[in-house]
């Protein structure tokens, strides 16, 4: 018995069926908060829910929206970004420098990674009483501490992209005669790069993460969405609660995204991971 596949639209139209599949996760990505702000703004007006603990969508948009108009919630985002952007850039630097030379030099990985696997466990908040008496009380503690944390996600993904690098891409160079710092530019740095991309992401969310909860602690200028979400809570002012929530949600995500167009310009030559079938 003969069995005959005819091919499918998918085979007949790649384009167009990609096309399809793109509009349908927009679609499904949309629809599904959509979904649930609107069970939310139900919940509350039949009042399954309370509304002085979980107050309506539409009351919680009309607060931030005055916030924004009346220039309420700009000094606390700029003061947040202020802190993070300079902590995850000073971070991200020194991690990806400490991964490079701790995945290609085993006497420095031996001698640097048994410390630094010690301090990574150690909860990053629980330093910042330590930086306040190193750096005083102002802005450096927060950068500093936003730095150590991302350094570590950093310096964990690039010492093991480092370490993935196939083996028979060193040897070709060596066999080209690459000394050390070509070894560097055309072989591991490009190699380990798209893998370091992805670490970059997560360390811009954990960035975000830290910030906030150390400003709902020890906020310099009792400023920042940090200190606006806690202190919030703390006065039971739950719609500025949520409105600090929802914009610390929107900071991060336009952060990440930042983060990954530019890490795809950086690695051209890395897949694109949005297509369908990706992360």
């Amino acid at each position: 018995m003969l069995l005959v596949r005819r091919p499918g639209s998918a085979e007949l139209d790649p384009g167009k069926a990609r096309a399809r599949r793109r509009t349908l996760e927009i679609v499904l990505g949309i629809a599904v908060p959509l979904v649930l702000i609107l069970w939310w703004q139900l919940a509350v007006q039949q009042k399954w829910i309370d509304a002085r603990i979980y107050p309506a969508p539409q009351t919680i948009l009309e607060d931030g929206w005055q916030r924004l108009v009346d220039g309420k919630l700009w000094p606390d985002i700029w003061a947040t970004l202020k802190r993070v952007v300079p902590g995850f850039l000073l971070g991200s630097l020194a991690g990806y420098v400490v991964g490079l030379l701790t995945g290609s030099m085993p006497l420095v990985r031996a001698a640097l990674e048994p410390m630094l696997d010690a301090l990574y466990v150690v909860p990053k908040l629980a330093l910042l009483p330590i930086f306040l008496l190193i750096f005083g009380l102002g802005e450096t503690p927060q950068i500093v501490l936003v730095a150590v944390t991302v350094f570590f996600l950093i310096w964990i993904q690039t010492m093991a992209a480092v370490l993935a690098v196939p083996e028979g891409y060193r040897e070709a160079a060596t066999v080209f005669g690459a000394n050390r710092w070509q070894m560097y530019r055309h072989i591991l740095i490009p190699a380990s790069l798209p893998p370091v991309v992805v670490g970059l992401r997560l360390a811009s969310g954990m960035a975000v993460l830290v910030i906030v909860a150390s400003e709902g602690l020890a906020s310099p200028n009792n400023d920042g969405l940090g200190y606006l979400i806690f202190n919030a809570k703390n006065i039971f002012d739950n719609r500025a609660m949520y409105v600090g929530i929802i914009v610390v949600a929107i900071v991060g995500v336009l952060f990440s995204e930042l983060v990954r167009y530019i890490g795809r310009l950086l690695t051209p030559w890395a897949p694109d991971r949005r297509g369908p079938g990706g992360a």
